[in-house]
């Protein structure tokens, strides 16, 4: 029988967060630096991501990433395997707003966004963190889709599309590096106070939430932040292929 790691400590990991300098992102990115871990703190804009390495502390450092761009993608996860000396845990958190109607004349652009950021990535930043995450003895990943990638409201398809990808390949992955024991799970959440709800009115956000979830409340990045610290414990060794709503009971409630 394999010895288990049941530890539910990740300190002294090395932590991969993309997106990491608002909303989900910089929420387990602190967490994880209070939990002991060591974080790679990346984003579009370097000075945000340094704002956020000064929350953290804990030796977190940040790196400007355009996870649309592949080459770039290689080259950070090197920058980051070299400048930590490995990596154990990969959160791939970036996204991007992709409303859009079918009619719309710039869909074609929307879509191929919404694609690139949120899943392609998704896939890109596994690929080039492999080699690293297979030399560690707890590597986790965990990919951050929405209850959109397990439903749809209209008018979202290009976002729709995406997260519902993620949800697949984080269940391709999970059976492909399932016998590394490298566990792929998938985090899906609901209304969540972030970024890209900021547009939205006070009384739309609790009209919403009142009608659709069964806490009568958006949710906060923090709550999303506890559960990705759960699914990349070294204890969570069983767990993987998931993908678990955080929507407050959005996804079950009926009426």
């Amino acid at each position: 029988m394999t010895e288990l790691n049941l530890s539910r400590s990740i300190a002294g990991r090395v932590a991969i967060v993309t997106g990491a300098a608002s909303g989900m992102g910089r929420a387990a990115a602190r967490l994880f630096a209070a939990e002991g871990a060591h974080v790679a703190v990346t984003d579009l804009d370097l000075a945000a991501c340094e704002a956020v390495v000064a929350e953290c502390g804990n030796g977190a450092r940040a790196y400007a990433l355009d996870v649309s761009d592949g080459e770039a993608i290689t080259r950070t996860a090197a920058a980051i395997a070299a400048d930590f000396g490995r990596i154990d845990i990969l959160l791939n958190n970036a996204g991007v707003s992709s409303f859009c109607p079918l009619e719309d004349p710039a869909y074609e652009e929307v879509w191929h966004r919404a694609v690139s950021v949120m899943l392609t990535a998704h896939q890109r930043m596994v690929r080039a963190a492999l080699p690293w995450l297979r030399q560690s003895d707890a590597a986790r990943i965990v990919n951050i889709a929405s209850t959109e990638g397990l439903g749809a409201m209209p008018g979202d398809t290009p976002y729709v599309a995406a997260k519902t990808g993620v949800v697949g390949l984080s269940r391709g992955l999970a059976v492909d590096l399932g016998p590394e024991g490298i566990t792929v799970n998938c985090v899906c959440p609901g209304p969540i106070r972030t970024a890209m709800t900021e547009r939205l009115s006070e009384e739309h956000k609790s009209a919403f939430a009142r009608r659709r979830t069964a806490l009568h409340r958006y949710g906060e990045p923090e709550e999303v932040a506890h559960l990705i610290l759960s699914l990349v414990l070294p204890a969570a060794s069983y767990i993987t292929g998931a993908a678990i709503p955080v929507d407050g009971g959005l996804s079950v409630r009926n009426a």
